[in-house]
């Protein structure tokens, strides 16, 4: 069994991996960096370049899966510039691996492709499921809405399509946790404007372990990729200091200081989604850390 995956050395993607090869599943992943090329008993790296369309078609060799992470981070600041990288980045690495897979016998059956709870619009009191019409029209969910659009298109060539709507991705090896840690440990940790905004989340094992379950279950569709227990954003920050073991008393940062410090990006602190991870649990995935503190004791404790 041999999976391809793309963004394989990224926060979500080496996590993924490294539970491949625990269950016996081999991988072959693209990067754009030569230098990151490996050979191993279970890993197998490919050249590609999507600014270009450059792919070695070696790597959908004996591929039965892939999970698609590629993607610029969202989290650095939303110039005009960079806002179309963050769009482009997830379009052109789609449309290669489709285009190649047309051009190529295969025997890949299934995409999982990553996509984002940033989708959903901005509520304090909507409960946000797979089925949900609602759609952001915002920056962030624009790029969501045309990430899986594209992503769709691999069905037009006999694959089944699952995507994954990925909430704030907890792990001590990066991301936002220990960006947000960093200010609790100081004793200056605070959640911004006025806490309330829903923080959807997911440990980063748990994360990596459902892209795999929808690969290994052959389960295609829409899932939310956050645990069940979502919780405000003050809630979040008091649980950090928990973890810690300091105490949160500075008051919330105001919403136009947000706005002054990271300009549009803001939006990633001051947005609301509360979103329901009922549909895997359905099909009877088991979280490992299902609850706020578990997750952050066992990457903070």
């Amino acid at each position: 069994m041999t999976y391809l995956i793309t963004g394989a050395t990224g926060l979500v993607g080496s996590v993924i991996t490294k539970q491949c090869a625990d269950q016996g599943i081999k991988v072959h992943y693209l990067t754009t960096s030569k230098d990151k090329i490996r050979a191993t008993e279970n890993e197998q790296g490919f050249f590609w370049n999507p600014k270009t369309k450059e792919i070695d078609l070696n790597a959908f060799k004996g591929v039965t899966k892939i999970i698609h992470l590629a993607g610029a981070t969202v989290a650095k600041r939303w110039t005009e510039s960079y806002k179309k990288v963050i769009l482009n980045s997830r379009i052109d690495t789609s449309r290669l691996l489709l285009e190649s897979l047309q051009k190529i016998d295969h025997s890949v059956t299934q995409i999982i492709s990553a996509s984002a709870i940033g989708i959903y619009p901005d509520s304090l009191t909507k409960y946000y499921m797979e089925s949900s019409t609602d759609k952001s029209d915002d920056f962030l969910g624009n790029v969501v809405e045309k990430w899986e659009e594209e992503v769709d298109n691999f069905s037009t060539i006999g694959l089944k399509v699952s995507k994954v709507r990925i909430g704030l991705v907890l792990s001590d090896k990066g991301g936002a946790l220990p960006k947000m840690a960093q200010p609790v440990k100081f004793g200056v940790g605070s959640a911004f404007a006025s806490g309330k905004q829903w923080q959807s989340w997911i440990h980063v094992k748990d994360l990596a372990g459902i892209f795999i379950f929808l690969a290994k279950n052959d389960l295609g569709g829409v899932f939310n990729g956050v645990a069940p227990d979502a919780v405000s954003q003050n809630k979040l920050i008091k649980a950090i200091g928990s973890a810690l073991e300091k105490p949160v008393f500075f008051p919330n940062i105001p919403a136009f200081v947000a706005k002054l410090l990271l300009g549009e990006m803001a939006q990633l602190v001051l947005s609301s989604q509360r979103v329901c991870s009922g549909k895997i649990r359905q099909h009877n995935y088991q979280f490992k850390y299902p609850k706020i503190d578990v997750a952050l004791n066992d990457l903070l404790g």
